[in-house]
């Protein structure tokens, strides 16, 4: 009988603890945000949300208002659509929101990289120091030589003003994808005088292979993260990550000439902390796609909205004109390829608003934070919530800023000036009579923010630069509309020399 009873108890107790897990008890306290779970145990909103996240929440704060609950797949999400909260949140303690804890799941999900308690502080001081102020020139530099390397070698010869058809998305992808990676992890080197060329050739050679294969793994990436690929799909993204822990491991990578600063900086002190070579290598992939993952998708809509707004591309055109004049240099037949410094990029304030404008429309990232211990908030119109320890914050800007028309006039419109005045100085904006200070959050806010950003918009803005300079460039089907997603079809783009 004693043995039943044990037997029982135990059946209940786990019962009763597979009933918590899949959220059946959860109840709204007293000063807790509405919260809505869904009809599927565990699941919730997660198919939903998955298909379309923007009008799963738009749904969701209709029906609740700016600060609502939601259970995601076993998480419990509390969503903030308040603009005028974010700054509090970004500003709050660590000790109890913290970005790092689903940050370093990810990590280890997709990259198979275990971070150590100094791997943030090493990427945060090499990037500080390498990424912005003089290591930026330099680092700019480096990739204005990338790009004459992959797109500019061959003005010497051939026929100028003979027109060619590209798509328009993989080829964006795809040069400054290389572009980036060459100036990063370094060049082939000549080895020996009079082989420049051929080190040239090699580099071009190599980056493309690199840049397929990473496709691969790129068109894996979303699924992956969470974690709901097919079996087959799972194999395929192994086998990519050992490909990349391979080409990229150090040993490799400190042979090659011209290694960025940010690069050898970051394996160094790794290496002084203890991180064995295995795992660094697998650092240097997470390295690549934190880097490159982004950019060439941003730069191909910023092309694509220059192209289809021809005013828009005839102001930041002239724009373009107009700085290389005041820096001596012109683009005409028989004359070398400019030479972009990043004192140039910082004299292009249309060319920077279209690009801020590009990002507002098309970056939807979700910003979480771990809640760690139960935490007020307050919101504009002075209600205040209380946030359970154990779930998670979150922040979707793409509605609640860069598309709230309380903010930004007709969202859905590209205005490549949108973000600047007249006289060049950035615009404010304001909502309901009061400055709104995040007015556009493509990269992240506070202590996770991306840590690269103005190495990518210098990346971004010097493919533009040279295309517009160097290339007289339409669509081949002007009547293109512009898609929501990346295309899966082919957008061509017709191109040729500038004379």
């Amino acid at each position: 009988m004693e043995l039943w009873v044990i037997l029982l108890c135990t059946l209940v107790s786990s019962l009763l603890g597979g009933l918590y897990v899949l959220g059946v008890f959860r109840r709204r306290r007293p000063n807790e945000p509405p919260l809505d779970k869904g009809t599927i145990p565990w699941l919730g909103h997660l198919l939903e949300f998955r298909k379309d996240s923007s009008e799963f929440l738009k749904r969701m704060q209709r029906k609740h208002g700016d600060v609502f609950t939601v259970l995601i797949g076993g998480y419990y999400f509390t969503f903030v659509m308040d603009p005028f909260c974010f700054g509090a949140i970004v500003k709050e303690s660590r000790s109890k929101l913290d970005f790092t804890t689903s940050a370093t799941q990810l990590v280890v999900q997709v990259f198979g990289y275990k971070p150590t308690k100094a791997t943030h502080s090493i990427v945060h001081a090499s990037s500080t120091k390498h990424l912005m102020g003089d290591g930026l020139t330099a680092l700019t530099q480096a990739t204005m030589e990338s790009f004459r390397k992959l797109m500019l070698f061959s003005l010497s010869s051939g026929d100028k003003r003979v027109w060619k058809e590209e798509n328009l998305f993989h080829y964006c992808y795809n040069i400054i994808f290389r572009a980036g990676y060459l100036a990063l992890y370094g060049t082939e080197p000549a080895r020996g005088a009079g082989n420049e060329e051929k080190a040239e050739e090699q580099d071009r050679l190599h980056s493309n292979q690199i840049f397929h294969e990473f496709r691969k793994y790129d068109r894996l990436f979303p699924r992956l993260a969470f974690a709901m690929l097919p079996p087959k799909d799972k194999r395929e993204a192994e086998r990519l990550k050992r490909h990349f822990w391979n080409v990229l491991s150090v040993k490799k990578v400190w042979q090659k000439d011209n290694i960025s600063d940010w690069i050898s900086d970051q394996d160094q002190l790794l290496a002084e902390n203890g991180v064995p070579e295995y795992m660094r290598d697998r650092f240097m992939f997470m390295l690549l796609w934190a880097a490159q993952g982004n950019t060439g998708p941003t730069a191909f809509w910023l092309l694509l909205y220059l192209l289809k707004h021809p005013e828009a591309l005839k102001a930041v055109r002239d724009e373009v004109d107009k700085v290389l004049r005041e820096s001596g240099q012109e683009v005409k037949a028989g004359s070398p390829p400019v030479t972009i410094t990043r004192d140039m990029l910082s004299r292009t304030p249309l060319l920077d608003s279209a690009l801020e404008e590009t990002l507002r429309l098309v970056a939807a990232p979700m910003l979480t934070r771990a809640v760690l211990e139960d935490t007020s908030l307050r919101t504009s119109s002075g209600t205040e919530f209380t946030l359970r320890k154990g779930d998670r914050l979150a922040l979707f800007p793409h509605i609640s800023v860069h598309m709230n028309p309380e903010i930004h006039e007709e969202p859905h419109k590209f205005k490549y000036d949108r973000f600047v005045n007249p006289d060049g100085t950035k615009k404010d904006f304001y909502r309901n009579g009061k400055k709104v200070k995040f007015v556009n959050m493509p990269w992240g806010a506070g202590v996770s923010t991306c840590p690269g950003r103005f190495f990518a918009s210098a990346e971004m803005k010097l493919f533009v630069f040279l295309m517009l300079s160097h290339y007289d460039l339409e669509l081949v089907n002007e009547e293109e509309e512009i898609p929501l997603l990346p295309p899966s079809h082919v957008l061509l783009l017709c191109c040729c020399y500038r004379s």
